[in-house]
């Protein structure tokens, strides 16, 4: 068996970690769903990462690297992120984590797409079938089990919502390495995240201005905290890392170990057992995680 280079294997090390990062955020997410609005959660996360990131960068002495950055593509990122995270929210609201877990995990499939769009990686035929069959077990979860609902496209607007939030999510991969011009991820995340500020500033700004900031229950702001660090700024330093090391499509091929995340998360911590049709379609997903896992291509 071939082994990948320490630059390779680093960047699927940085996507592992990051799977168990945005897996919490499912879990916490349903517990918060409904007690705050999806645009005010998403400004907080992203202000709180943006001063963990701007810290950092001083700490690390990069500034210099900010000449690097173009507004208008940190402009386009810094949008494609702030609609996955509010979809997300907005469909915790009425869809369960596991099953919006699920729907994060057809992600790579759209990735293939945009990466033989925007990039010349060509990836092979072994690949694209894993791919295949993992979207087939995350189908298989969402519709649950059964072929009339998907022949009726019978999923829940939860669901519906967050798939469009995974286009964008799929699309922000595929162009981190058209737009990256040299910087370092670390400036790259910086850009987007203060993409993202401006961008829900403008646009949920009487929301952000009038909310009562004394009112959150202790709760939300322990996410809030856990989004902010964890699931935004390491989990965007993470992708954005492994983005130019992997192809887009192995890149978003951890988001299948998300749903198995989830699942453990909520056994552990919640004590909610899956059903057996979950199961099945866990499986599947791992299954094939573990093939492109041990693939020996990038």
């Amino acid at each position: 068996m071939k082994f990948p280079s320490k630059s390779i294997a680093s960047g699927h090390m940085a996507m592992l970690m990051f799977s168990l990062l945005v897996s919490g955020s499912f879990v916490l997410g349903s517990i918060i769903a409904n007690l705050i609005s999806p645009d005010l959660v998403t400004f907080l996360r992203f202000l709180i990462a943006f001063i963990a990131i701007a810290i950092l960068i001083l700490y690390q002495s990069k500034f210099c690297f900010l000449k690097y950055l173009s507004i208008g593509r940190s402009l386009i990122l810094g949008a494609l992120i702030s609609i996955y995270f509010i979809t997300m929210f907005e469909g915790l609201k009425t869809a369960s984590s596991t099953s919006m877990a699920v729907v994060f995990t057809l992600t790579p499939l759209l990735a293939g797409f945009f990466d033989l769009i925007f990039s010349n990686r060509v990836m092979s035929k072994k690949v694209w079938i894993t791919v295949v069959v993992a979207a087939i077990g995350a189908l298989w979860i969402i519709f649950d089990g059964n072929i009339q609902n998907f022949i009726n496209f019978k999923v829940g607007y939860g669901e519906k919502l967050f798939f469009i939030g995974c286009i964008c999510h799929a699309l922000y991969a595929a162009l981190i390495p058209k737009f990256n011009n040299g910087e370092p991820a670390i400036i790259q995340t910086f850009g987007t995240l203060i993409s993202g500020i401006i961008i829900l500033g403008l646009f949920s700004n009487k929301e952000i201005i009038y909310h009562s900031w004394i009112d959150f229950p202790v709760i939300v702001l322990l996410t809030i905290l856990y989004l902010a660090i964890f699931a935004t700024a390491a989990s965007f330093f993470l992708i954005q890392y492994s983005a130019v090391r992997l192809s887009s499509i192995k890149v978003m091929a951890y988001t299948y170990a998300v749903p198995i995340w989830v699942v453990l998360l909520q056994i552990i911590f919640l004590q909610q057992l899956p059903n057996t049709i979950t199961f099945v379609g866990a499986f599947v997903i791992l299954v094939s995680l573990l093939i492109l896992l041990f693939n020996d291509e990038g």
